[in-house]
């Protein structure tokens, strides 16, 4: 059934406010009991809210068996892109910074793309994409890069994302203060050899999103829009654009919670939404093989973080700055998104964890 009345509750010390279902819910809605959790799902995570656990954590959506179980928004401060928004009262409706989490949907775009034909293949050359760039053609180490190594951010170059992203040494802003974003990104001096090394890296998705916009003819939010976003019924939908008017790829995307799920049933659907096949289901099992081994058993596709929980159960993932987590468990049909306001903190990551493994997953009885 759809649940479309609003439920708005006040927990302990009065500072922290959460709504449940939210009126015009557009889930089909499931008791936790019915999708096998325990009952107090959704009470495990209010109690830890309010015992100040989590904080900077806005919103929680979980998804079980294509079905709305637990959904819990807080009021916080927040950022739209560096621009202070203030304390923001959260609820269903409420657009959220994704950051980084941008880059695996940009992945899904250049999957439809590359299946309209509209991209080049992940084998072909990279500088030879960008024909403006006569020199950079010319320079036989630079044809050693490829599409695929930007798609899986192996492309041996110089570049430094662990910086603040106050910070206009941080490579990602150095690249938006840039003349031209592109040739910035594709002149970074080597360090090592093209596809041999994984570094994290905003430039490479913002060439593959020119590749998506030069084969489509079409903004990067108009090609969204047309191919995914309006198939999964996304209307809700901001996407920041930097000085030089080019739609930021590595960060800029904003959606609701709720519409951040779908993106995550959408993958673990293998594509198909409501029986049509929006992404290609090769691309995604192209996209989810790993092209890297990382740290503690994470790994990286093209654009996505792999790994497998504790019981050996496989994991996909979009991470963003501040806490945003889009997290896909297909052995149990299950999709969070978490949204969240501890940016540029080097512990923000703890957010979506904790939510994630200390309530979630304890809370299903086969994760």
């Amino acid at each position: 059934m759809i649940l479309r009345t609003m439920a708005k509750v006040t927990v302990v010390m009065g500072f922290l406010a959460m709504s449940s279902i939210a009126q015009g819910a557009d889930w089909p809605v499931a008791e936790p009991e019915a999708m096998g959790f325990k009952a107090d799902l959704g009470e495990s995570l209010d109690a830890a809210a309010a015992a100040g656990a989590l904080d900077y954590l806005h919103g929680v959506v979980v998804i079980k068996d294509g079905q709305l179980v637990m959904e819990r928004y807080f009021p916080g401060h927040d950022w739209r892109w560096g621009r202070d928004l203030g304390v923001v009262d959260f609820d269903a409706d409420t657009l959220h910074d994704l950051r980084s989490v941008t880059k695996s949907i940009v992945s899904l775009l250049y999957g439809i793309a590359l299946e309209e034909g509209l991209v080049p293949p992940p084998e072909a050359v990279l500088v030879d994409q960008f024909p403006a760039y006569t020199d950079l053609i010319a320079d036989p180490k630079r044809r050693r890069m490829l599409v695929g190594h930007a798609l899986a951010m192996r492309l041996g170059t110089e570049w430094n994302e662990d910086l603040p992203y106050t910070d206009p040494r941080n490579s990602e802003i150095a690249m938006e203060l840039a003349p031209d974003r592109y040739r910035f990104v594709l002149d970074r001096p080597f360090v090592k050899q093209p596809g041999t090394w994984w570094d994290y890296n905003g430039g490479a998705t913002a060439l593959i999103a020119h590749l998506i916009e030069r084969g489509s003819g079409k903004t990067l939010k108009e090609f969204a829009t047309e191919r995914l976003f309006e198939p999964l019924d996304i209307t809700q939908v901001d996407w920041i654009q930097g000085n030089d008017g080019i739609y930021s790829a590595a960060s800029g995307l904003r959606l609701r919670p709720r519409d951040l799920a779908r993106i995550g049933q959408l993958v673990l659907n293998k594509g198909r939404w409501e029986g049509r096949q929006v992404v290609p289901e090769a691309w995604l099992e192209d996209s989810l093989t790993p092209r890297s081994q990382l740290f503690s058993g994470i790994k990286y596709g093209y654009h996505w973080w792999l790994s497998e929980t504790p019981a050996g159960s496989p994991w996909m993932a979009g991470f963003g700055n501040g806490g945003q987590r889009l997290f896909i468990l297909p052995e149990a049909d299950l999709v969070v998104a978490v949204t969240a306001g501890r940016y540029n903190h080097p512990e923000a990551f703890k957010i979506p964890v904790a939510v994630i493994v200390e309530h979630v997953l304890p809370a299903l009885a086969t994760p």
